[in-house]
């Protein structure tokens, strides 16, 4: 069979569903590729490399008259009309927002496979390309918001004096909203996070982010795996967090989008409040906007000096990758598509995630599908009784009480141990052993209070002190006392291995943070 790839037709699209490295895995599972020459010009993809990748380049008739052919955008109506009888059209075709698009496609007897229709559930993320588009706008709107903000994002300290970090507040902790928060977190600003769903709070702070805490705003995830709405006291909670937040930040990136929908988050009356110079990037732009004073597809600047970002173009901006990317997800779907990997597609309409892309087939329209229930929480585990939670109580508070006994009891016979041997010591016996008693308890505590992340430095360290018990062992091992030299052979051969062994240690942590040129 054979794949078509066009040039995408909506105005100032700089996309393609394909680069020359997708094309080569899709020739491996078996398929012809044919590109509309110049369908990967705006992307830094000449034709040749195409070419190259074992794709033929043709014109837009080779291209839409294949057996399947995958695009970014819904085609115009034009090139339907050139997409022949059994076709298979792969694309972002947006049923949610205009479900007669099925009744369209079905009428011209093509198979629609909508790509922003892939069921949420852990199998089908290696297809979701709304979380590879929604990634690539949480970065851009960071630099989208850099470049019109008017201080840098890090703190600086100079001999001119300092600066303060940007304070970059973010709504939402979706794919876009962590990359997002990421994005800003590496540039240096502070950032802070806030989402109705609990659970992610873990996530943002991975991130680097500062999660915004505010219990009485939010709310568990429903069975689709998307969030519920908000009751009123809900979104009146939610509010008053967007609101506080708004006069600290200096950037704000809204993210919120409900199937499609832009819920309103920041309100004119908190834009009002914002410093001059202040940035707010609207990810929601497509769906209307969440600042309510957001122009979808333009860059404003209100009354008192706040520059609202409404583009709906994001992830245009940043085409070389942004095709790459979509153009792996299309490789995965076909993958799905070939399970002999002989370039035959078989479409199977009893896999969930096939059935629940699928808008219409053989002259019938299977939109809306099924729906998928997800479940974002494990299941409910029953818990242990009363009596059994009691009985476990006492079960550990007697081993314990065991435990200390043992314990002091070794303590004791130690102490006594200790008094017997210094009464039977001579003086200068006694003050070595006093000092290694003090180097016991200091080293103790300094060890026990260093941070984990410094113990493998803190290891390059004790290596120079067990440097000098191997240099003194190695002056005693020649004693004439029996007893100092066999003590002196065993402080040398640990000593070694304590040296050899850290440094091989510290070698291998070191060489994860190489970069090879």
């Amino acid at each position: 069979m054979r794949i078509g790839i066009p040039r995408e037709s909506r105005p100032g699209e700089r996309l393609v569903a394909a680069s020359p490295a997708t094309v080569a895995q899709l020739t491996k599972l078996g398929y012809d590729v044919v590109v509309e020459a110049g369908a990967g010009a705006q992307a830094s993809f000449p034709d040749d490399q195409y070419a190259q990748a074992g794709a033929t380049v043709g014109d837009a008739a080779a291209v839409w008259s294949s057996d399947v052919v995958t695009c970014v955008n819904t085609p115009p109506d034009d090139r339907v009309e050139q997409l022949r009888e059994g076709a298979v059209l792969v694309a972002m075709l947006g049923p949610q927002a205009n479900p007669q698009v099925a009744e369209k496609l079905n009428a011209r007897g093509v198979t629609a496979l909508a790509l922003d229709a892939v069921p949420r559930i852990s199998r089908a993320q290696a297809l979701d390309v709304l979380s590879t588009l929604s990634n690539v706008a949480g970065y851009r709107a960071v630099i989208e918001a850099a470049e019109e903000y008017g201080g840098m994002f890090t703190g600086q300290v100079t001999a001119a004096g300092k600066t303060a970090p940007a304070t970059v507040f973010v709504i939402g902790a979706g794919v876009g909203g962590l990359a997002a928060i990421g994005a800003a977190n590496s540039l240096g600003a502070q950032v802070r996070a806030f989402d109705v769903r609990p659970e992610v709070a873990e996530q943002i702070e991975s991130m680097g982010g500062t999660f915004v805490a505010a219990p009485e705003a939010q709310q568990e995830v429903s069975a689709d795996g998307y969030a519920k709405p908000l009751t009123p006291e809900q979104q009146a909670a939610a509010m008053e967090v967007y609101a506080a937040e708004a006069k600290r930040a200096d950037v704000i990136i809204t993210t919120a989008l409900v199937r499609g929908k832009a819920p309103t988050t920041i309100t004119a009356d908190m834009v009002a409040t914002m410093r001059p110079g202040s940035v707010i990037v609207d990810l929601g732009a497509p769906g209307g906007g969440n600042c309510e004073l957001t122009v979808p597809g333009k860059k404003i600047v209100t009354d008192n000096g706040v520059v609202i970002i409404g583009y709906t173009d994001l992830t245009s901006r940043m085409p070389r990758h942004t095709s790459q990317l979509f153009g792996t997800n299309i490789v995965h779907l076909m993958a799905l598509l070939t399970p002999e990997k002989n370039g035959e597609l078989t479409l199977d309409l009893d896999d969930q995630v096939q059935r629940g892309m699928t808008l219409s087939h053989q002259g019938e329209v299977l939109w809306p599908p099924p729906p998928v229930s997800v479940s974002a929480a494990p299941a409910a585990v029953a818990g242990p009784t009363e009596e059994e939670l009691a009985e476990k109580a006492r079960l550990a508070a007697a081993a314990a009480k065991r435990k200390a006994t043992r314990r002091n009891v070794l303590y004791g016979l130690g102490a006594i141990a200790s008094l017997v041997l210094l009464a039977a010591a001579d003086d200068a016996t006694v003050q070595h052993l006093t000092v290694f008693a003090l180097a016991v308890i200091v080293g103790f505590y300094v060890i026990s209070n260093v941070n984990h992340a410094l113990h493998t430095p803190l290891m390059s360290q004790t290596n120079a002190i067990s440097g000098i018990i191997l240099v003194g062992a190695l002056l005693q091992v020649g004693s004439s006392d029996a007893i100092v030299s066999t003590v002196a052979f065993l402080a040398a051969a640990i000593a070694s291995i304590n040296i050899f062994g850290g440094f091989l240690v510290t070698y291998r942590m070191l060489g994860m943070f190489r970069k090879d040129v």
